[in-house]
């Protein structure tokens, strides 16, 4: 399996800086240039460039009170989070519309982690 990751194009895991402006301030942001392309997929998704996407992801994570202190740590998840809902089947790729809406996805997996959480913490002791 290994090989699988080793012979793939070097050129994904090297890293690019990108210079994207927020709230009037200049930010640099560094990335692998796999997550790059699926942000760039993320933003065309929503009819947005990627420093829109940027700056959109950024604010509404401060107004939901998440502490960003590693901003480029959270895009990678956001990148590995939008290709595991569409392994999924709960995101449409580009160009086809969701069968879900997001707030119904939301729900759905804050049910299975009650299920997940209720089967991990109440263990099935018979004597």
């Amino acid at each position: 399996m290994c090989r699988l990751f080793i012979g793939a194009n070097s050129q994904l895991w090297e890293s690019q800086t990108r210079s994207i402006r927020m709230d009037g301030m200049v930010t640099s942001v560094r990335l692998e240039t796999m997550f790059w392309t699926v942000l760039e997929e993320i933003a065309a998704k929503d009819d947005m460039n990627v420093p829109q996407l940027l700056h959109q992801l950024y604010n509404e994570s401060i107004d939901e009170g998440h502490d960003l202190g590693n901003f480029t740590s959270f895009l990678r998840v956001c990148c590995l989070r939008y290709i595991d809902l569409q392994l999924k089947g709960l995101l449409a790729p580009r160009g086809q519309e969701n069968l879900l809406s997001t707030e119904e996805i939301l729900t759905m997996e804050a049910q299975l982690r009650q299920t997940n959480t209720a089967r991990i913490t109440v263990p099935d002791r018979q004597h």
